[in-house]
């Protein structure tokens, strides 16, 4: 690992992974289009109805979100489109792929841009987080339930069709995913910070991967027994969320109602994952979020054994359920090796540097670079970068004018 005094370039490889993203995203809407038929095909016109009814929330939160930050945006950062052309594409559900054509417009360009055009690069690097932050909340607010949903109709059912078997290997392998990177695509935009490595990234993964597999299952289980009971357990705990993370004071968006569906977005990803709001140490909250949705997955499993013990049909889940919790504690696991000896501050903090979610912070021998002029400055990267990095508070002065001062990691 070696620190960055700059973003990294965005080369023929990035815009090649770009593309295929691009190409996932109109795969994932077929697909779930082709889903959503094949029930009502086979007499589940609920399952059916449920299924659109997410992909249509899901679409539509994250084309408010779009819209909005369009609207925030610097002048110079926003495409060159008439405002009501990019109201309707909004309005039409097509302004994440709009962004998706527009990030590869400029990528193509900045490929090809000369090495000293660092503008371009950092351009493309706000555009690729937005999009990378879009699918993230699009991922949760639809593929995460749908998983859930998928797995409920396989043990309802008794029976896995081998399309079904492979969609929710890549469902798990999407959320996952998504989840990595959106971590990558916000180092990626802060300068002198360490990259993650292979290993890293992989444990990463994996450990995302390992917590959420048992909180779908609960959820699964607990709507195998009493299916309207999720109506009312989903509100509960995402009131729950939304109330915590509008207590850390987050101040993500422009104005008050924005930031509401902001907090009402992350309670969504909340209810199945982790996602740090606020700046500080985040062990503390992390021990109390973890701690509760452990306690909260125990009991809806518990609650479906009590109510309704395994069938002989459903005998596997007895080797099945068991497993959750060491799926979850490991989980846990991986991610504290990950802090401990894979993070990039274990090579940072050998430096003298700081590059840590929870770092004490020295503000000896900093050095900060200018990303882009003060005007061009997108707020949210700002507030991204204060919320998932302890700034020293001359790191913190130099940001506030323009520069980035990070000194440690998301």
């Amino acid at each position: 690992m070696s620190p960055r005094a700059a973003p990294p370039r965005f080369g023929p490889l990035q815009l090649a992974l770009a593309a295929a993203g691009t190409a996932a995203a109109t795969l994932d809407l077929c697909m779930d289009g082709w889903v959503a038929a094949e029930y009502a095909r086979r007499g589940h016109p609920g399952w059916a109805a449920l299924s659109l009814s997410l992909l249509a929330a899901a679409s539509a939160a994250s084309q408010a979100c779009s819209w909005l930050w369009l609207r925030s945006d610097p002048p110079a950062l926003r495409p060159a489109v008439p405002a009501p052309l990019l109201a309707a594409l909004h309005l039409l559900q097509l302004g994440f792929f709009f962004r998706c054509l527009y990030a590869l417009k400029v990528g193509w360009r900045v490929c090809w841009a000369k090495a000293e055009e660092e503008d371009e690069q950092r351009h493309m690097a706000f555009l690729s987080h937005d999009i990378s932050m879009l699918r993230l909340f699009e991922t949760f607010l639809e593929n995460t339930p749908q998983l859930a949903l998928l797995l409920y109709i396989i043990l309802r059912t008794n029976k896995a069709e081998l399309s079904q078997g492979l969609g929710m290997v890549t469902a798990f392998l999407c959320v996952s995913w998504s989840l990595l990177d959106y971590h990558q695509s916000l180092r990626s935009f802060l300068q002198d910070k360490y990259e993650l490595s292979l290993g890293s990234s992989i444990v990463y993964f994996l450990w995302n991967l390992l917590l959420i597999c048992p909180r779908i299952l609960a959820l699964a289980l607990f709507a195998l027994l009493w299916p309207y009971g999720l109506a009312v357990h989903f509100p509960l705990v995402w009131l729950a969320m939304f109330l915590w993370v509008s207590l850390q004071g987050t101040d993500f968006m422009e104005s008050w109602w924005p930031e509401q569906l902001y907090r009402a977005l992350v309670a969504v990803i909340l209810y199945f994952s982790w996602f740090n709001v606020a700046r500080g140490r985040t062990l503390h909250r992390s021990i109390i979020y973890h701690g509760f949705i452990l306690l909260d997955s125990s009991l809806l499993a518990l609650a479906w054994l009590w109510g309704q013990p395994p069938s002989e049909e459903h005998s596997y889940l007895l080797l099945l359920l068991p497993a959750a919790l060491p799926c979850y504690l490991l989980g846990l696991g991986l991610r504290v090796i990950y802090y401990k000896c894979l993070h990039p501050n274990v090579q940072v903090q050998k430096e003298g540097r700081y590059d840590e979610v929870d770092a004490g912070g020295g503000e000896d021998g900093v050095e900060f670079r200018s990303f882009l002029e003060p005007d061009l400055v997108n707020r949210r990267m700002q507030y991204l970068a204060q919320t998932h990095l302890s700034l020293s508070q001359l790191a913190q002065q130099h940001f506030l004018n323009g520069d980035a001062a990070v000194e440690s990691a998301v």
